[in-house]
């Protein structure tokens, strides 16, 4: 096995352990939030979008700073040391606005993301580096999925403190795994960093920047479709297997969308993706029964797959190769600057005029999106 497919099989175990330990906690994070810390659906929705906000910043200053200082490993296992350590300080927790230190501390943890996917990107080339992508997310997704069962078998039996405290294991060992096995690529010493400036960004990327803005804003939390299916009569123990449902969904599709980016094209792929999500927010207005519900979560882990995949191996290609980091940081700033008004929109709308309201808000920019993506050129692609 050459170097390049060792590093990114590590990079997807990796990331199947922070996983492991993240999903062991989501799917009852917004019952252990509202009903056990007695926050209402705006509070949820704030801490949500400030957590986005956060990675939105951590992510474009660790671009940066790996591109200037031609040193990713570090971001990357120091980012799985933070999502362990606040775990443990969820676990803890009290009272909602406790969790807000701690819900700033994991979602920093996301200095990993662009250094690791510019590596990845990296070690890739045109015809391989949606596969690869698709590879990665699919091993989060699948570390998700035990997680999830995890979660579903523990949760009763361990409470809510120690199964936290336990879902803080498998992000030390991740950050173990990348701290003692991964090696920064050699560079040359000699190149002069200039950095990523507005200025300096294609027409392509600003208009592919733009259009992810707009699906982001209506693109709410994952919490609010679990509370969906509570109001729907789902009872709260059974919701994790609708969560279960999603996730499985999006890992054993992550790798086909990845391949499939490869021979249609980034565009339709990603096309196809908003599609997706639009399906599923129609199926939630127009199916409030039990197996609307099933498709609806069916239909959004395959949309999941496909969004998360084919964004990142996008957006390697429109930026100049030695700015990767920078240029994938950029790309997930702009989206988490608008998850903090995407979560509380969607929470003030729900409490203040109804909770369909959100999905057809969401549904109207989503479509935006897609006119706007017609006229952004694949053939904008950079580096290898």
């Amino acid at each position: 096995m050459d170097q390049s497919k060792k590093t990114i099989r590590l990079f997807g175990f990796a990331a199947f352990l922070n996983d492991l330990g993240a999903e062991m906690i989501y799917p009852i994070w917004p019952f252990f939030v509202t009903t056990v810390l007695g926050a209402s659906l705006s509070t949820l929705g704030f801490i949500d979008g400030l957590g986005e906000a956060v990675v939105s910043l951590s992510q474009a200053v660790s671009g940066y700073l790996a591109d200037r200082w031609q040193k990713k490993k570090v971001f990357i296992w120091t980012g799985y040391l933070c999502g362990g350590l606040s775990r443990i300080g969820y676990a803890f927790s009290t009272a909602w606005p406790q969790l807000i230190p701690f819900k700033i501390l994991d979602r920093v943890g996301k200095i990993r993301g662009a250094p690791r996917d510019a590596m990845v990107a990296d070690l890739s080339i045109h015809e391989n580096r949606g596969r690869h992508f698709g590879f990665l997310r699919a091993m989060d997704n699948l570390g998700a999925v035990f997680g999830i069962l995890l979660s579903i078998l523990l949760v009763g039996i361990l409470g809510y403190q120690k199964l936290f405290l336990l879902a803080a294991i498998p992000s030390f060992a991740g950050a173990l795994l990348i701290w003692g096995f991964i090696r920064d690529p050699q560079v040359d010493g000699g190149k002069i960093f200039k950095g990523l400036s507005w200025k300096g960004l294609t027409p392509n990327f600003k208009l592919f920047l733009l259009l992810s803005a707009i699906f982001s804003l209506g693109s709410f939390s994952y919490s609010f479709l679990l509370i969906y299916a509570k109001t729907f009569g789902f009872p709260v123990l059974t919701i994790p297997l609708l969560y279960l449902l999603f996730t499985a969904m999006a890992s054993a599709s992550s790798l086909p969308f990845g391949r499939l980016a490869d021979r249609i094209g980034r565009r339709p792929t990603l096309f196809l993706s908003y599609l997706l999500w639009i399906l599923t927010a129609l199926t939630l207005i127009s199916l409030q029964n039990t197996g609307g519900l099933l498709l609806a979560f069916l239909l959004y882990g395959l949309h999941k797959g496909g969004l998360d995949t084919v964004q990142k191996a996008f957006v390697a290609e429109l930026v100049p190769h030695d700015l990767r980091a920078s240029g994938l940081g950029t790309f997930q700033m702009v989206i988490g600057l608008c998850a903090l008004p995407a979560s509380l929109f969607a929470g003030l709308l729900w409490d203040k005029i109804g909770l369909f309201f959100p999905l057809y808000f969401s549904v109207g920019l989503t479509a935006v999106a897609m006119v706007l993506l017609n006229f952004v050129s694949e053939s904008g692609k950079a580096g290898k």
